[in-house]
């Protein structure tokens, strides 16, 4: 069972196939086989294998756009990611040079929700400095 569309989806496409009988002369309708289109939309556009790939997605919160405003931008990054893949990732994504990152790894919590146990996951953060004057538009 797919949840939430992570299979990926497919288009049939019927496209009804005219043939000419040679000795009738006549057009004869021939039905086409199918055929399958696949449909992939990934989660993050960025190439696998490069210094891009570290970051996985900038951190939009209420404390990161008061950071902003100061020079510093705030990214979740894969776990692995040390500061020169992700200034590799910020050079090659966003055309500035960071000039300090700091990384934080906050980690996973218990919590007790509607008599229920469960976790909240864990992640990984960078904070990006930039000279002064340089920003990021994230559109």
């Amino acid at each position: 069972m797919a949840l939430f569309g992570s299979k990926k989806k497919t288009e049939t496409v019927d496209a009804p196939v005219k043939a000419v009988n040679a000795a009738a002369g006549k057009p004869k309708a021939v039905k086409a086989p199918k055929i399958e289109k696949a449909v992939a939309v990934p989660a993050v556009p960025v190439v696998v294998g490069s210094y891009a790939s570290a970051i996985l997605r900038p951190r939009v919160t209420e404390k990161s756009g008061l950071l902003s405003q100061g020079g510093v931008y705030t990214f979740e990054v894969v776990g692995d990611a040390n500061r020169n893949a992700i200034a590799s990732a910020v050079k090659a994504l966003y055309k500035v040079i960071p000039t300090k990152i700091a990384i934080i790894n906050s980690p996973a919590k218990k919590v007790f929700v509607r008599g229920r146990r469960g976790t909240v996951s864990g992640i990984r953060k960078a904070l990006v400095t930039l000279k002064k004057g340089d920003t990021i538009d994230f559109v």
